[in-house]
């Protein structure tokens, strides 16, 4: 699709985005701390480096002086949150723009409100002693998934933009054992494990590898973290969704103030956590926290989900291309709505 073509569409996205949810969250919208109401928030994994703004926001209390008593949930299954959500098990969840987009191929009525993460962190890894430094040296490697169609397919966009026939390299299932699949050499390379995470986590234990996100692969960007909730929540329950996107910008100000100090809370959360790897994760991933263009914390670019939205569907990950318009709303950010 061409700029010429995809920038009407865009504009009418934008209207759609401002309208279909008009009033629900409007700016007037507030409740208050007298009587914190529960609200229930699905984790898309263990607490880590990526949640750092809520627990931050949590320990000083934004959220209850905005009226809310927020309780993070640790998925059992982590392919589990919006399934979850969409069942009314719990108030929003953390997920990804693809997972979004499949669940509402799938018929679930979820729309995001936000964005954790403006950027892929998705990344193909390589340790060191595989002497693999760029995606065209996977020719007739064995690379490690963790069987999620959307990936096997940014591997093949990654492979086909080198020039390297996909046949050349052998897909192997070894679920969410990425990191161990590469230490016993089942595998020579993975993709699924993050920049900000398992990147860190390798050099910091010096295996020296090799770490090419998707994005800089040829994979369209998209949002990797983001808010979700049920579109009937959107339409009457504004003001808390609101009040909960004021408390975690603030969570995410404090922590990028300090963050040597605003990772304590993260880390009282889940003792397992190693300190010197949530750190260098948490300061790696800020600069890419934040939108580009005067736009506030959450933000969600509408042309980057249309062009996103055309890559699924072009690679058959989803039954129709998606209406970006109903899958995401800025109405409820802080200084946004009408």
């Amino acid at each position: 699709m061409n700029g010429a073509v995809r920038r009407p569409r865009a504009l009418a996205v934008l209207a759609v985005c401002a309208l279909a949810l008009a009033g629900c969250g409007a700016k007037k919208d507030v409740i208050g701390p007298g009587n914190p109401a529960r609200f229930n928030l699905m984790l898309d994994f263990f607490p880590n480096a990526d949640h750092a703004a809520i627990y931050a926001a949590m320990a000083h209390g934004d959220f209850r002086r905005e009226g809310l008593d927020v309780s993070p949930q640790v998925p059992s299954d982590p392919s589990a949150p919006l399934t979850l959500l969409a069942a009314g098990r719990v108030d929003m969840a953390i997920s990804y723009e693809p997972e979004l987009l499949l669940a509402r191929d799938r018929g679930l009525p979820l729309v995001s409100v936000g964005a954790l993460v403006q950027r892929p962190l998705t990344s193909i890894i390589a340790l060191g002693d595989r002497h693999i430094s760029r995606v065209a040296d996977l020719a007739g490697k064995q690379v490690g998934t963790a069987g999620i169609p959307y990936q096997a397919a940014e591997l093949q966009t990654a492979l086909q933009r080198a020039g390297v026939p996909p046949s050349r390299v052998r897909q192997v299932d070894v679920g969410f054992n990425l990191v161990p699949a590469m230490l016993s050499h089942k595998v020579d390379a993975t993709i699924g494990g993050f920049w900000n995470y398992e990147g860190i986590q390798l050099a910091q234990a010096h295996r020296t590898p090799t770490v090419i996100p998707v994005d800089q692969a040829g994979v369209p960007r998209y949002d990797e973290l983001i808010l979700v909730v049920r579109q009937d929540e959107a339409q009457s329950q504004g003001a808390k969704i609101r009040a909960f996107l004021q408390a975690l910008t603030r969570g995410e100000q404090e922590v990028r103030s300090d963050p040597a100090r605003e990772i304590q809370p993260l880390l009282k959360a889940n003792r397992d956590l190693s300190r010197p790897l949530q750190l260098a994760s948490v300061r790696r991933t800020l600069p890419v926290t934040l939108p580009g263009g005067g736009h506030p914390f959450g933000y969600q670019d509408p042309l980057q989900w249309e062009t996103f939205a055309q890559w699924m569907f072009e690679h058959r990950l989803v039954t129709q291309l998606p209406d970006v318009g109903r899958a995401l709303t800025n109405e409820f950010l802080p200084g946004q709505g009408i």
